[in-house]
């Protein structure tokens, strides 16, 4: 494949000219990125430095940061009508971490320089100073026609740290995902944030499917090397390697992270004064381990604090944290468009050994901020000096199930009656796979407390009630031990829930935590 390398697009051409930048011949591959990481990780850590910018820069409020547009008819790409166009975010505001991007073929590269000849500055930008070329930016997006022909749409941003954003067809961003996560919620440390510190965007030619691009990440504690190949689509896939070297032992590496937001749902027991039914952007974790068994756990933001969740095993074939429920009446909120946004599910591409599965609540009392984090976390936290490879695809997708589970859950309700106060009932509804066509006695559920002999509380009633449009709902209430017991003297309970046949499980497993 050979690609036309010295066919610039006008921007690009006339920043070339006035900052003489300049095609030099160099084939950029993952090794020499990685190389760069491993040298990075030999040396001591030398943070950003965030004071590089002009003041007139640094003092940007939000609003006017937002009044700084790039031109999409000066993108990368866009003179040339090739597949893909690459905009570049201008540093300052809370940005001011340079970020270098490159250009590559796959014979030589080219530094971009930032210029005020991709910007238009709004009239809130009223007192605009001179752009240091070697400050860097702020970040990079790709676009594609992802929705319509001839229409370039945003596909994928980087920007902040490690944390990148992805839309598939008729998507609303939502979830964020990002290089790696360093001792998220570890007790007693500080969580890191490393960057991605430089980015190398492949030139595409004209029949391109998919883009390709490389980050090279650095932070206190982690180097890396991240490729990068980005297939639009319906569901957007993002195929992802990556190689890690640590600089020093931490107490938490997550891979794959993600995160999310989720403040109230059908689940919640706190309830808030909203006019919407609904308000997130994910509703539950989904886990498909290696042994076959799928695992369904619905967030919640109920206890007021903090939760976290584990899920061990030897393998994992996918998790990720999913917006099942598609329905516009269970948010009615038409500009949020919660039930547009995209859920992310990992696949590994490599093998991860044995680990588990992480996730984190936050109690939030709003929507404005991520407050659930999904992550693997390796069974084996390198130490100094080692590395670390693996390689994963992720799906941004619409999909209900794209943990193949078949018979899945699709929602969790519970309450409590006055009448009778010390039997909480809780309702799990299932659907898909066997349960589609489901004829004659109702299958079995098994409802069970994962740790019976340190808890005051046991199961009753079970029933499984057939629903219209081919859901099956499982009841059941919690009630105390003793007799004369009381459900505020219980604590959290892991239960589980699944339907079967026979020996055979047609559904997910259901996994909650609740306080009766």
């Amino acid at each position: 494949m050979v690609h036309r390398i010295l066919q610039l697009p006008a921007a690009v051409a006339l920043a070339s000219v006035a900052l003489g930048q300049d095609w030099e011949r160099e084939d950029v591959t993952f090794e020499k990125i990685e190389a760069r990481a491993k040298h990075l990780a030999d040396s001591d850590y030398v943070a950003p430095d965030k004071e590089s910018l002009p003041a007139w820069m640094k003092d940007l409020t939000y609003d006017q940061y937002r009044d700084i547009r790039f031109i999409p008819e000066r993108a990368l790409w866009a003179a040339e009508k090739l597949p893909f166009r690459a905009m570049l975010f201008h540093p300052g505001y809370i940005f001011r971490e340079p970020v270098t991007v490159n250009e590559y073929t796959e014979t030589h590269q080219q530094r971009i320089r930032l210029t005020d000849e991709f910007f238009s500055y709004g009239p809130l930008v009223d007192a605009r100073g001179d752009l240091p070329p070697e400050a860097g930016f702020a970040g990079v997006r790709l676009h594609a026609p992802l929705n319509n022909p001839g229409i370039f749409d945003e596909l994928i941003v980087f920007q902040g740290a490690s944390y990148w954003r992805a839309l598939g067809k008729n998507q609303r961003y939502g979830i964020s995902s990002r290089g790696v996560a360093i001792d998220t919620g570890a007790d007693g440390v500080a969580e890191e944030f490393p960057m991605f510190r430089e980015f190398w965007l492949r030139k595409p030619v004209a029949e391109d499917k998919a883009s390709m691009m490389f980050a090279l990440l650095d932070g206190p504690s982690y180097t890396g090397a991240y490729g990068f190949v980005i297939q639009p689509g319906d569901d957007t896939v993002v195929s992802v390697r990556a190689v890690l070297h640590a600089r020093k032992e931490v107490k938490r590496l997550g891979l794959a992270p993600m995160s999310s937001m989720f403040w109230f749902g059908e689940n919640s027991r706190r309830r808030f004064d909203d006019f919407r039914p609904e308000v997130h952007d994910s509703d539950g974790l989904a886990i498909r381990m290696g042994s076959g068994e799928r695992i369904w756990r619905p967030i919640s933001n109920d206890t007021g604090r903090l939760e976290f969740s584990f899920f061990s095993m030897q393998k994992c074939e996918g998790f990720g944290l999913l917006q099942r429920d598609r329905r516009f009446a269970a948010y009615e909120d038409g500009e949020a468009a919660y039930d547009l946004r995209p859920s992310l599910w990992i696949e590994p591409t490599s093998d991860w050994g044995a680990g588990k599965v992480m996730l984190m609540e936050i109690s939030t009392t709003n929507e404005l901020a991520d407050n659930t984090v999904a992550l693997w976390e390796p069974a084996h936290t390198p130490q100094a000096g080692e590395r670390i490879e693996f390689s994963y695809k992720q799906h941004w997708t619409m999909s209900e199930d794209p943990s193949q589970a078949g018979g899945h859950v699709v929602a969790t309700r519970t309450g409590l009656h006055d009448w009778q106060p010390e039997q909480r009932t809780v309702a799990v509804e299932f659907a898909g796979g066997a349960l589609e066509k489901w004829q004659g006695d109702p299958p079995e559920a098994v409802v069970r407390i994962m740790r019976p002999g340190d808890a005051k509380a046991k199961i009753q009633g079970v029933a499984v009630q057939a629903l219209p449009g081919g859901r099956w709902r499982v009841g059941f209430q919690i009630a105390p031990q003793e007799q004369d017991g009381k459900l505020a003297d219980i604590g959290p309970l892991e239960l589980r829930c699944s339907l079967k046949k026979g020996e055979d499980f047609l559904t997910e497993t259901w996994a909650y935590r609740i306080i009766p």
